[in-house]
């Protein structure tokens, strides 16, 4: 049975299966737990929620603890069976879930992506249509998107580099909210703080769905509109997400100023060097990078490590000491690279060694000296003691080979088989 209580109500024991308000007015990535430490309560009474809702049916109800002793508290706690939900961690994040190895990964990281899909593109139509967007809205992307990067850190993103995808825009937004959320972690930032970048990742374009044109005209790719009317996405954006509130300032800032360049040269501001806040600069280079990589800035997308070595020569637009962080995130040669080897062989990148960037797995596919496609193997290059080693981007032009997204889906897919 569900019961409203107020915080100062809360007794260690209770199930809280809802903590009303805003999810950003409390430090929980959870809302339905069992509350089991005296440290989590304390957390939860000083801050902003004023009242929760608990299930009775798997916690303590109200005035079942009379004692005021934290010892004696801690004895009335519900049985071991009771507690069917993870408990949270110090850092606001529910336990992390098992890792898993990133062929199995990918399956849950598919059905994630699907789903997360259905949400943010309603998310745009609603913008459109003038609708007011609520951060428990895209709450469940979030969720997901974290999931998937505790389990494996590079098969979400990775999947999104290897899908065909007729709505850019929406997973665009995707691939940036799962970058920002894997950098950011990586860079060892509070549980919060995580959950901001990963929300600010998913929001930033959240203005497209506000510009006089239709995106869906020149098939969601932003470069194909006129740069006054491009630009217009940034400040439209943020007029919308402050007016509807809820939404954190630096969440907002990245709405903001995610197109600003350390050189000035960017907009809708012109700000320089520090003035730039440093999730917008990680914001400017998860989003240059998927641009690059996905759709193309202005032509056609380029190899996902061929985008790093572009964002590399540019020191001056963009901060160099962030996009090394994220190269030691998604690996020097990220998952879709297409790699020449020493042996002549061409191969796509489908798995990362997070001990070594430089030294990933790979799946054969195209014999130079043979000029033909090969039926291929998966070769994990931290392992095989020099055999076989990386010399450089492959070059496909000119070769009897799929559409690069065509290919990069079947070389994982048969990666992935062959794991499992």
């Amino acid at each position: 049975m569900l019961k409203r209580v107020s915080t100062d109500e809360i007794e260690l024991g209770m199930f809280i299966h809802k903590l009303e308000g805003s999810w950003f007015s409390h430090p929980f990535w959870k809302s339905k737990f069992v509350l089991d430490d005296q440290e989590t309560l304390a957390i939860l009474r000083d801050s902003d929620v004023r009242g929760v809702i608990i299930d009775v049916s798997r916690g303590i109800d109200v005035g079942a603890v009379t004692v005021a002793s934290p010892v004696a508290k801690a004895r009335a706690l519900p049985t071991p069976q009771l507690r069917v939900q993870p408990v949270p961690q110090r850092n606001g994040f529910a336990r992390p879930p098992a890792a898993l190895p990133i062929a199995r990964e990918f399956g849950r990281a598919k059905r994630a992506a699907g789903d997360a899909m259905r949400v943010v593109s309603k998310a745009f139509i609603e913008v459109r249509l003038g609708k007011t967007i609520r951060p428990h809205d895209v709450e469940p992307v979030l969720d997901a998107i974290y999931a998937s990067v505790q389990r494996n850190l590079y098969a979400f993103n990775g999947l999104l580099r290897c899908q065909t995808s007729n709505e850019k825009i929406y997973q665009h937004s995707l691939a940036v909210s799962a970058l920002m959320i894997a950098l950011a972690r990586h860079m060892k930032f509070a549980a919060i703080d995580i959950r901001d970048a990963g929300m600010a990742g998913l929001l930033m374009d959240i203005g497209i769905g506000q510009l006089p044109v239709d995106i869906a005209s020149v098939g969601g790719d932003l470069s194909q509109l006129r740069p006054d009317l491009r630009d217009q996405h940034v400040l439209l954006g943020y007029s919308f997400l402050k007016a509807a509130g809820d939404i954190p300032e630096s969440v907002l800032r990245v709405i903001l100023h995610h197109h600003e360049r350390l050189d000035g040269s960017g907009y809708p501001q012109g700000l320089s060097g520090l003035a730039i806040d440093q999730l917008s600069r990680m914001a400017a280079i998860c989003d240059a990078y998927d641009m690059l990589a996905s759709s193309g800035e202005s032509g056609p997308p380029v190899d996902p490590a061929e985008a790093i070595k572009i964002l590399r020569e540019q020191p001056e637009k963009f901060d160099a000491q962030i996009l090394e962080r994220l190269v030691e995130t998604i690996g020097v040669y990220p998952i879709g690279a297409f790699v020449r080897l020493r042996s002549r062989r061409l191969a796509m990148v489908v798995d990362e060694d997070p001990a070594d960037p430089a030294l990933p797995t790979v799946r054969t596919f195209w014999s130079l000296d043979l000029g033909k496609r090969l039926k291929g193997e998966t070769i994990a290059l931290a392992q095989c003691y020099g055999e076989d080693a990386i010399e450089g981007i492959a070059d496909l032009r000119g070769l009897d080979l799929p559409a690069a997204e065509k290919l990069r889906n079947s070389l994982l897919t048969s990666a992935c088989n062959e794991v499992n």
